[in-house]
């Protein structure tokens, strides 16, 4: 049987190392180490969030160290996986261990384009990358998830993980988002070290710092409490004028210790948006994690995850909602809702009943015309408090304003 010259292997062992390092582009991410991540991010971090990113440091460097089992990084887009993945990398090149850094979709596009490639063939690209000594897959669940595409992926990791070779993957995907093959794989607590970190985006803090991905929070940042309008130059009634004083009252006393419901009713334009929106700022200020989002949004968001393209399932959105810490919905109306979206709004209410998980909602709705058993939840002093708005909507003009029918 041929064999390769002792004196060939150093030169053949080089040429797949500077291979590897070519076809990762690790020339371009040299700059991402382990010496200049921050491990504790940036100031204004809460401390949990700071510790999950200490630990992922820890466990990365400590994986760097070893080369040994499989570490998988979660965690939302900027957060800091792909700086510990490339660190992890650029510590193994150095030491001498050929290593293959890829986004997944470029792990993809560089076995399509080896069918064409002269110098290599398809099954020696292939071979190259599953034999790997130091696989790093970046952005797994980014790419287009064809069969041919989840085909190959299974047969690189389930390769890799009966062999016991060391991978690392990033994904800002829950695992139960994930191809069920490669997920149960990558749940095997003997071989992987599963790492979640819970920062929102280094490069824009404050965009989603405890506010979820689907919250539209950000949309009225100008609704504070400092800037609601008790409207006293208006000549309002007295009656309505304090409908809005004991609405504001009860609302800064929410924001201050979130617990039980609360709900806000009135007419259109009254002021109970700019009253929820101001609990989420106030909350969002003090690290709750929160969700603030329109019914008629929710229902699209949840409608829109059965569309084939969509990268979250209706069960995992679903979740998400139902357990945040905060919710706040915004505009509640059933009088014309599908029964599938009742269905969907009782689920959601009921379970946030049980679990006594702190809520907000505001209505227009007649009572006579919205779901009797969301109805019959919102009703139950026990849990939540009603504050009807009786004065009419503000139109940012000072005099005497037609005043609302009473709801």
């Amino acid at each position: 049987m041929l064999q390769i010259c002792s004196c060939r292997h150093a030169q053949i062992s080089q040429q797949v190392h500077q291979r590897l390092f070519s076809l990762s582009h690790l020339n371009e991410l040299n700059h991402l180490t382990f010496e200049n991540f921050e491990t504790r991010g940036r100031v204004g971090y809460w401390p949990a969030q700071a510790d999950s990113l200490e630990r992922a440091f820890n466990q990365a460097h400590h994986f760097a160290q070893t080369l040994n089992g499989w570490l998988l990084l979660q965690g939302k887009n900027g957060c800091g996986k792909t700086h510990l993945a490339a660190a992890i990398a650029n510590q193994a090149v150095n030491t001498g261990v050929p290593t293959l850094f890829l986004t997944v979709p470029d792990l993809l596009d560089n076995l399509r384009f080896a069918y064409q490639d002269p110098d290599a063939t398809f099954e020696e690209r292939f071979e190259e990358i599953r034999n790997s000594p130091l696989l790093v897959l970046d952005d797994f669940g980014t790419q287009n998830a064809t069969s041919w595409a989840q085909e190959k992926l299974f047969q690189i990791i389930n390769y890799r993980y009966i062999n016991h070779l060391p991978l690392v993957v990033t994904t800002n995907l829950d695992l139960r988002d994930i191809e069920t093959r490669i997920r149960s794989r990558l749940e095997d607590p003997d071989l992987v070290t599963n790492v979640s970190i819970q920062v929102p985006d280094y490069r824009n803090p404050t965009a989603d710092f405890g506010d979820h991905e689907l919250s539209s929070l950000a949309l009225y940042n100008a609704m504070t409490f400092a800037s609601f309008e008790m409207r006293k130059n208006e000549n309002l009634p007295v009656d309505e004028l304090k409908s809005l004083e004991d609405a504001f009252n009860a609302a800064t006393n929410f924001a201050r210790n979130p617990n039980g419901w609360i709900i806000f009713t009135g007419p259109y334009g009254c002021g109970k948006t700019h009253l929820a929106a101001a609990i989420g700022h106030h909350c969002l200020d003090n690290g709750y994690d929160l969700i603030f989002i329109s019914v008629p949004e929710l229902l699209d968001h949840l409608r829109a995850t059965f569309s084939p393209s969509s990268t979250i399932s209706l069960d995992r959105l679903f979740e998400e909602v139902k357990t945040t810490r905060l919710l706040i919905l915004d505009d509640l109306d059933t009088s014309s809702s599908t029964t599938w979206a009742k269905e969907k709004l009782y689920q959601l209410f009921n379970f946030r009943y049980l679990s006594r998980l702190p809520t907000v909602i505001t209505t227009s709705s007649e009572y006579d015309k919205m779901d009797s058993r969301l109805l019959s939840r919102m009703e139950d002093r026990r849990l939540c408090s009603i504050h009807a708005i009786i004065s009419p909507a503000y139109r940012g003009q000072p005099g005497r304003s037609t005043k609302s029918k009473r709801r």
